[in-house]
């Protein structure tokens, strides 16, 4: 768990970041999002101490992360910036074991690690371990980034705008693999982003800032239902409230039972993982009014209906 308490940094007569607190639950993904100026970036990196705060404290486990050295606080912390940072002159397997070297871990446990986490992120390390960062595309370079940032087992991870650089493409991708990563390894994630789409689609709760000063910090339907002020309403995009309510609900959640006589044999069959509001344009678009929730497998689950859906687009 991570306790901020009136975290506050002050440059001169410029208030960066303004008494901020917020408790960021073990397992979870906090996302921190704001305009350029807001404060995200300085609140993220006053957590590892990459920025020393002018006041407050940061909690760690309830450890006082002010009371260990900078450098030996960021060994334990995992951290991803925009454009990866990765040494170009290291290969893949270089630029994962970066950290666990200097913690002197012994080579067998450094590959060990390395093709885990390689392995977790979909490139084959008989294959990636020898290239070199030039050699990656993009998407392929943030994953080795966020491979490096968890080689030393880190139980907190940071991440400075890591998809920013991305295509639309690539980015969903990438933001799928970090999904999938949390959920395997149950890392604690604090994430710094622009985007309040990225922001919803990743976050289990969203802070809200603007001019250093935290507006509100809640789930993501809290956010779209229960803005704290016209600011935060704005920012989370008062006119697609509908939309992003159906957007937090997938498919599997939302699926109908099917009735006695009922096959699931609709024309239209969708994920489990397909947002609502995936569906609700497939079923627009297609001029029909049920789609069949079926498994990995096929088989059916469940139903929706536009009426259904539709329903699931207002606060309860």
């Amino acid at each position: 768990m991570i306790v901020i308490e009136n975290l506050t940094k002050r440059y001169g007569e410029t208030m960066a970041v303004d008494a901020v607190s917020m408790v960021i639950e073990r397992n979870s993904i906090a996302v921190i999002v704001g305009t350029s100026g807001s404060g995200k970036s300085t609140l993220l990196r006053m957590i590892n101490r990459l920025i020393e705060p002018t006041g407050g404290r940061v909690l760690l486990d309830g450890r006082d992360t002010g009371s260990e050295p900078g450098y030996q606080l960021r060994r334990r912390i995992g951290y991803v910036i925009q454009g990866h940072g990765l040494f170009p002159h290291r290969t893949v397997a270089e630029n994962i074991g970066t950290v666990p070297r200097l913690l002197a871990w012994e080579e067998d446990r450094i590959r060990a690690r390395t093709a885990q986490l390689l392995e977790a992120l979909q490139l084959d390390p008989a294959v990636y371990s020898g290239k070199y960062p030039h050699q990656l595309s993009g998407g392929q370079q943030q994953r080795v980034g966020v491979a490096r940032a968890l080689a030393a087992e880190p139980a907190v991870l940071l991440m400075d705008e890591p998809f920013g650089a991305l295509d639309p493409i690539i980015r969903e991708k990438a933001q799928d693999d970090l999904l999938d990563i949390q959920r395997k390894f149950g890392t604690t994630i604090v994430l710094v982003t622009h985007d309040i789409d990225e922001a919803f689609r990743l976050g289990d709760r969203v802070a809200v800032m603007s001019e250093g000063r935290l507006l509100q910090y809640d789930r993501p339907e809290v956010l779209v239902t229960r803005p704290a002020n016209p600011l935060v309403a704005r920012m989370t995009g008062s006119a697609e409230r509908a939309m992003r309510l159906l957007s937090l609900t997938t498919a599997g959640e939302a699926a109908l039972p099917l009735t006695a006589g009922e096959s699931g044999a609709d024309a239209i069959v969708v994920p489990t993982s397909a947002s609502l509001r995936e569906v609700l344009s497939e079923l627009l678009w297609r001029g029909s009014e049920c789609a069949t929730v079926a498994d990995a497998n096929g088989a059916p689950l469940g139903r929706l209906t536009v009426a259904a859906i539709l329903a699931r687009a207002r606060p309860a």
